[in-house]
């Protein structure tokens, strides 16, 4: 029996590839010219990091997240997100003291136990960016800006922005009572996981998407109005700066986000291609984290997205992909007795820069133009026993269908030349 692919997985394949490609290098071609350099951590950390880091009562290390014990009894878990492990790599190699601010992003799949559906996956890919060091809110615009600026760069559209503040722990507090006493008579109405919310962190009722709790989330009282002076006027200077450059976001108060680490400004992106699951990104200040996992008190801010749920909606939104470069050769042997020179010709050519393979069976001159045509190689050399008997090979043009003889010792000119003007 053939084993199959473990659930919520997906293999990604060569068809596919160069979407992938193409979207990783543009997250970094961005994220580069905004001053990020590139972190990458381990898959997997100590349990501890992400319970203490994304919060003990989050549905990610409630419900999601893939732990195991190593052979000494270590609890490890495969990172079901990046923020953790860069802040960790961030104490842990003592960055602050070579840089004040710093700014990171990351690329890497992310793993959690979840229902898979439509854009979510138990094993997925994520990029995500990090400034550490500055609680600026001019640095939450930028954060924003940058995010957008990739999708941009994608070419996807209709996108909108949900942002909002989360408070600090003062104000927080504050409203967390408040919204247990407005709840208070209403549990019934509330799903089992919301009610058990009530106890352990009644924000996370805010983020449940059950009709029955968005009935009773709608009359809830917002946080903005339990904001203290500091945390409302760093989102009036967030907003602010986002006017100045006239991007246009919408203030969604009930915007709380799924980690317990978050501060003051949340955001997300939404798309509207994605159903009920709408948000393409998010992220948000977390200016407590870093002294909560052991250092000293220092603002950050960041976002990740999900690669899939982008490539999902370049597809549904019908844009165009770049073309795969395809190979620039294929050498094709007349006879078998010519194969030890066409191996030859196949090292040489890609000495010289260009790519290029050969078919390594013993099929036919036709079926061999017929592979190099299927995998779409620009041209062919065919070695012959007469042509190399004039010290040459014939070169075909697998497009226009023209082809012409070629000295050996002009050969790799010649084929950089015709590569060069395709």
């Amino acid at each position: 029996m053939i084993i199959r692919i473990p659930k919520g997985t997906q293999d990604i394949l060569p068809k596919d590839i160069s979407k992938w490609y193409y979207v990783e290098n543009k997250i970094r071609e961005v994220l580069i010219k905004y001053g990020y350099q590139e972190i990458r951590t381990p898959i997997f950390e100590y349990t501890e990091l992400f319970v203490r880091g994304v919060g003990d009562s989050s549905d990610i290390v409630t419900k999601e997240m893939f732990t195991f014990l190593d052979r000494k009894g270590r609890s490890l878990t495969l990172r079901p997100e990046g923020t953790a492990a860069v802040v960790r790599s961030y104490l842990e190699n003592k960055m602050s003291r070579v840089y004040p601010v710093l700014k990171l992003f990351y690329l890497g799949p992310m793993f959690r136990c979840e229902k898979p559906q439509a854009g979510r996956f138990r094993q997925f890919h994520q990029f995500g960016i990090e400034v550490i060091g500055t609680k600026a809110p001019e640095v939450d615009a930028e954060v924003i800006i940058a995010s957008i600026e990739v999708y941009k760069k994608l070419g996807l559209k209709n996108l909108k922005i949900m942002i909002n503040s989360v408070g600090c722990k003062k104000c927080r507090a504050i409203y967390v009572q408040k919204l247990k006493e407005s709840l208070k008579d209403k549990m019934d109405f509330l799903c089992l996981e919301c009610k058990d919310r009530y106890n352990k962190n009644p924000l996370r009722i805010l983020d449940c998407k059950k009709d029955s709790c968005q009935k009773v989330i709608k009359k809830m009282p917002t946080i903005n109005e339990y904001l203290c002076q500091d945390c409302r006027q760093h989102f009036t200077e967030v907003k602010s700066y986002l006017d100045s450059l006239g991007i246009k976001y919408f203030i969604e108060p009930r915007l709380v986000r799924g980690l317990d680490y978050y501060t003051k400004t949340t955001f997300e992106i939404i798309s509207g291609e994605l159903g009920a699951q709408d948000a393409i990104g998010g992220g948000g200040r977390y200016d407590d984290l870093i002294e909560e996992l052991g250092g000293d008190s220092t603002p950050a801010v960041g976002f990740a997205a999900g690669i899939e749920r982008i490539i999902m909606v370049m597809n549904q939104q019908n844009i165009e992909w770049p073309k795969d470069k395809g190979l620039d050769i294929f050498i094709v042997k007349v006879k078998e007795t010519n194969k030890d020179m066409a191996f030859k010709l196949l090292q040489k050519v890609r000495d010289a820069g260009l790519s290029a393979d050969m078919d390594y069976s013993s099929k036919s001159l036709k079926s061999q133009m017929r592979l190099a045509h299927k995998i779409g190689a620009k041209y062919t050399l065919i070695v012959g026993e007469e042509e190399l008997a004039k010290n040459m090979v014939t070169l075909r043009n697998m497009q226009t269908k023209e082809q012409k003889e070629v000295e050996m010792d002009n050969l790799i000119d010649e084929l950089i030349l015709c590569i060069n003007s395709t």
